[in-house]
């Protein structure tokens, strides 16, 4: 939704607004974590997903995840496509692996800070810190052998904030 064709970032006003109609639904779940919207998401959300994974494996993955997509010449959305050229640069504003990098710590240190605000004490934070702990709570979701479609726990609204990035590539 944010990045449009040849990755020219939505309008702030007009992201705001696409973002506003998603949430004003009764049952969503929204992956990214990006501040031009978090207030807007969390004020709907009941419950942040949290994936705290340890640099090592979140680097490894994204440099994996970046070189598939470059060598496969997968389209994204909107017809964008990642280059070899970001692979090679270490600016963060055009490479997601030196954006992953840098904003490691500070992610970390502003999520732990935010599930401790009372402001926001009207989420559940589920704070996922392994490869292990993802699975286990993926399982929570799977439908049982004798139970129709599998549906959100809870019941309620997600908003899923581990996997994006706030202000990247």
């Amino acid at each position: 939704m944010f990045h449009q064709a040849d990755w020219v970032p939505l309008e702030t006003s007009a992201f705001r607004a696409r973002v506003a109609d998603v949430v004003a639904g009764e049952r969503w779940v929204i992956d990214g974590n990006y501040s031009k919207v978090r207030d807007i998401v969390w004020a709907r959300a009941d419950t942040v997903v949290w994936l705290d994974l340890p640099r090592r494996v979140v680097m490894r993955r994204l440099v994996w995840r970046t070189l598939r997509r470059v060598a496969g010449r997968a389209e994204l959305w909107n017809g964008n496509r990642e280059h070899w050229r970001n692979l090679l640069t270490w600016d963060r504003q055009e490479s997601v692996i030196s954006w992953g990098w840098h904003s490691f710590g500070s992610n970390r240190a502003r999520y732990a800070a935010a599930a401790a605000d009372p402001a926001n004490g009207h989420l559940l934070f589920v704070r996922l810190t392994s490869p292990r702990a993802v699975r286990r709570f993926l399982r929570g979701f799977e439908p049982a052998a004798d139970s129709g479609p599998a549906s959100a726990a809870g019941g309620g609204s997600e908003a899923g904030t581990g996997g994006g990035h706030d202000g990247g590539p």
